[in-house]
């Protein structure tokens, strides 16, 4: 949980847009050359910590859109972890998230795609 809010923290003071920003580089693209489902993700949260709903939009829109499941399934998570349980994602929602995020990758990368991560 501290390390979300510091790289959160970050974020708001950081742009990553900014190509002399210290970010982490995305593994899939220094390997494959192509943008992962989630290339754009810490442009995306910049964008929307100040309020550029249209560069976020830009950004990463399979993210934008999967985000409120994404953020019910940690918060489940985290209640259940302090509550010594363990939790299950189900599996639909599981294979849905995952083919979803294949079916992304397979779009964005495709030639002449118009929603490339926006930089400065």
């Amino acid at each position: 949980m501290t390390g979300c809010a510091l790289g959160i923290g970050y974020l708001v003071v950081v742009d990553p847009h900014d190509p002399d920003a210290v970010m982490p580089r995305c593994p899939t693209k220094i390997v494959t050359g192509l943008d992962c489902p989630a290339c754009g993700g810490l442009r995306l949260v910049h964008d929307l910590l100040h309020g550029h709903a249209r560069a976020a939009v830009h950004d990463n829109p399979f993210v934008l859109l999967c985000s409120p499941v994404l953020m019910y399934l940690g918060w489940r998570h985290l209640r259940a972890a302090s509550l010594g349980e363990r939790t299950r994602v189900p599996r639909p929602l599981a294979s849905g998230l995952g083919g979803g995020a294949l079916v992304w990758m397979v779009v964005r990368n495709l030639p002449g795609w118009p929603l490339k991560p926006t930089s400065t």
